[in-house]
């Protein structure tokens, strides 16, 4: 992924001094678990060890690879150069290279999953904050785009709040789901290795043993791990989307925080635009492009081939990354939004009361009128706000038809705010505990 949308510690984890890392560490514990079981020498298994004091050259195992254009030799070939040939003469013993591959790829995945929940974690002590800040601001709620019923501010991130607690609890399952490991062997068969030296290495490594592999880990834990990543992905878009149309300028009731000395365009000095947002509506895209190919991978002809090797080097750490950028960035703009509760109470008396339609309506059908007449005398009046900008509650009082059946007194009720934020509090429980 671009350094632009990257950040520091979600890189170290695909990094190839990582990756060399965890191939040494797979490989050394592989030695030491058959070393008690007397396969091999123990001081060769003591002896391999000696390298982790030792950085492994990456331009070097490139070197032996553009050789033997084969990533895992390279690495074995340039651990021998460091520990010796006779140290070196049992590693790898009974192993396949997707022993080491698949269960590096998990690890990282795991190690990758860690950083997104505490990005995960931002996102929801903001929204939360955020929430109960404005907890009574009212505002409009909309349907299609149109003005429906008054809600509050707090409701809105709430549910974003509650979204983004199901996004957590889903990749926690997703964590778990791809935090297994595998060094069965050519065809999964333990032929060549005892089953043991693999719960010996996943214990190391914090992994539970795969219940049973081929040459390869079964991709349906993959794919459903990016498939958790896509839907992350799709709630932050969710919530920029809000935050974009909040930003709309008639609408504004919210906005991105404008930096001193930030420029919104290079043509109009006065603009000020949801960069951030749409930019997360972007990195969302990204994010979900990655879900097809990982699905596709489920499928491999046998006990393995590669056509997923080449998905996943790129998948792994560009989905991450930038899912990792994108959470933290959300949590930035939710941080620092600026909210317009005048503005929101603007938006919602913009059609003078038309938002309480429904109130008069449920009032006349408990009154005695039927509902299909009672919606027809509510709309012929609604229909003179919209189309002469005539105020609501002044029509109904005139309209013979609807003081029939209900007083003054009752239609003037009808008109207060409080009764659509009554159950606010019970809301927020259900959410918040």
């Amino acid at each position: 992924m671009i350094p632009r949308y990257s950040r520091p510690d979600m890189v170290a984890v695909w990094s190839p001094e990582t990756k060399f890392k965890i191939w040494f560490e797979i490989e050394a514990h592989a030695c030491d678990a058959l070393a008690s079981l007397g396969v091999i020498p123990k001081a060769n298994a003591e002896a391999v060890w000696k390298a982790r004091e030792t950085e492994f050259d990456v331009a070097r195992i490139d070197e032996i690879e553009a050789v033997t254009k084969h990533d895992v030799i390279a690495f074995l070939t340039h651990l021998a150069e460091i520990i010796g040939p006779d140290a070196a003469r049992f590693v790898h013993q009974g192993m396949t290279s997707s022993d080491v591959l698949d269960t590096t790829f998990n690890v990282q995945l795991v190690r990758a999953s860690n950083l997104l929940i505490k990005g995960l974690d931002r996102v929801l002590a903001a929204l939360k904050s955020r929430a109960f800040e404005h907890k009574d601001s009212v505002r409009i709620g909309r349907s299609h785009g149109i003005h429906a019923e008054p809600t509050t501010m707090g409701l809105t991130f709430a549910r974003f709040y509650a979204e983004m607690a199901r996004n957590r609890a889903r990749l926690l399952n997703a964590r778990a789901e791809i935090a297994t490991g595998a060094i069965s062997g050519a065809v999964g068969t333990f032929a060549n290795i005892d089953p043991a030296v693999e719960e010996h290495v996943c214990a190391a490594l914090g992994l539970t043993p795969e219940t049973i592999s081929t040459q390869v880990i079964p991709r349906d834990r993959h794919a459903m791990y990016f498939a958790t990543l896509g839907v992350i992905a799709s709630s932050i878009e969710n919530v920029a989307t809000e935050i974009r149309h909040m930003q709309r300028t008639e609408v504004l009731e919210a906005e991105e925080f404008f930096a001193p000395g930030q420029k919104g365009s290079s043509a109009m000095p006065h603009k000020r635009n949801p960069v951030l947002t749409e930019n997360l509506t972007g990195l969302a895209r990204l994010v979900r492009m990655s879900v097809m190919p990982a699905l596709e991978n489920v499928t491999l002809w046998h006990e393995r081939d590669i056509s997923h090797s080449s998905v996943e080097r790129a998948i792994g750490p560009d989905t991450t990354i930038t899912l990792d950028f994108a959470l933290h960035r959300l949590a930035g703009v939710v941080e620092k939004l600026v909210i317009y509760p005048a503005n929101m109470l603007a938006n919602m008396n913009k059609f003078r009361g038309l938002v309480m339609s429904q109130r008069v309506l449920l009032a006349l059908t408990q009154a005695g009128v039927n509902r299909e007449d009672a919606y027809r005398l509510v709309q012929r009046n609604a229909m003179k706000v919209w189309e002469q900008g005539a105020d609501f509650k002044t029509e109904l009082l005139a309209d013979p038809d609807v003081t029939a059946a209900l007083s003054p007194a009752d239609i003037e009720e009808k008109f207060d705010l409080g009764y659509h934020t009554k159950h606010v509090d019970t809301i927020f429980r259900r959410v918040f505990g």
